[in-house]
């Protein structure tokens, strides 16, 4: 019997994760025994302040592929919006799972929906995409930040600290807890564009191994690999960062593949908007031709201002 090592977030989520991971490969690879190695990261240390203030990137991997390199893992499940562009030396990210509902969904204890808000009312995201997105829309909110576990967050809703909050659908999906919410709202792809990655698992592990590259690629999807590829070429062109305000989704419909993208200021002005098509056998490019023509209309000015004034309120130092 071998064994394998998966390195993981110890949260609920990310143990939820792990263990989805864990069941696939022992269920295909009956010679297969996985034990999780439970690692608590950076980015769930950090509760006081939002992570775009912080500096760096990899707040929520850094820590997994440390004990990957260290010998103690052979293979990591991270949130794939999660995974910086870069991958350190001495592992590959080789897999990813097929992505689920990526869409984003409104809670709330009192309000039916987003349309429904009062001027003036108190939404919480830590999230600067949708911060620049809400703002867009509705520029009489007031934006607070929401930092902890989901279980957390749900419970600062709850206690009043916000009308309502915006968080991944998928992650309250997988743990069964959007029924204790009175009211949500599933916010169309049109309208609350997703982050590189949302909605899929991505495996990362030490190199050198086929036979575990071949164990993780048993649970990889194509087209999500596909798409995600084309997302994450985009970001690591433009230079944004995970926390950037930077929206960024493929789509695959028959034989085409279109990429849309959208990069503005955290208070929901100065956007640039852009899409980009072409058939799925042209894909390689994608990202970074789409990067490139937003580059020329300005998006690495937009970037550079918009970090510049990120949660203005809550550290005018940095000004």
């Amino acid at each position: 019997m071998e064994t394998i090592i998966i390195a993981t977030r110890a949260s609920e989520l990310a143990l939820w994760q792990a263990y989805h991971i864990k069941d696939r490969i022992e269920s295909s690879f009956p010679n297969v025994t996985v034990k999780l190695n439970k690692i608590v990261s950076k980015g769930d240390k950090i509760l006081d302040k939002p992570l775009a203030l912080v500096g760096g990137k990899g707040h929520f991997t850094k820590e997994l592929e440390d004990e990957m390199l260290a010998g103690n893992a052979d293979l990591a499940v991270h949130s794939l919006k999660d995974v910086p562009t870069y991958i350190p030396d001495g592992l590959e990210l080789v897999a990813i799972t097929k992505r689920e509902d990526q869409s984003d969904v409104f809670l709330s204890h009192k309000y039916e929906s987003l349309e429904s808000l009062p001027k003036g009312a108190i939404v919480g995201t830590t999230s600067l995409r949708r911060r620049m997105q809400l703002l867009k829309q509705r520029p009489d909110l007031k934006i607070k930040d929401l930092r902890g576990n989901v279980n957390t967050r749900l419970r600062k809703l709850e206690e009043g600290q916000y009308d309502a909050i915006i968080l991944a659908w998928i992650g309250l999906s997988r743990l069964d807890l959007l029924k204790e919410i009175p009211f949500t709202q599933k916010l169309p792809l049109d309208r609350m564009i997703p982050p590189m990655g949302q909605a899929a698992l991505g495996l990362e592990i030490v190199s050198g191994s086929t036979k575990l590259k071949n164990i993780a690629m048993s649970v990889n999807d194509e087209n999500t690999f596909i798409c995600t590829k084309c997302e994450r070429d985009f970001i690591a062109k433009i230079g944004a960062g995970c926390s950037a305000p930077v929206a960024c989704n493929a789509t695959i419909s028959g034989d085409t593949i279109t990429l849309q993208t959208m990069i503005g200021y955290p208070n929901g002005t100065n956007i640039l908007q852009d899409s980009i098509t072409t058939s799925i056998e042209s894909y390689e490019n994608l990202g970074l031709n789409l990067a490139e023509k937003m580059i020329e209309k300005g998006a690495l000015d937009i970037l550079k201002n918009a970090e510049k004034i990120a949660f203005k309120d809550e550290m005018p130092e940095r000004l």
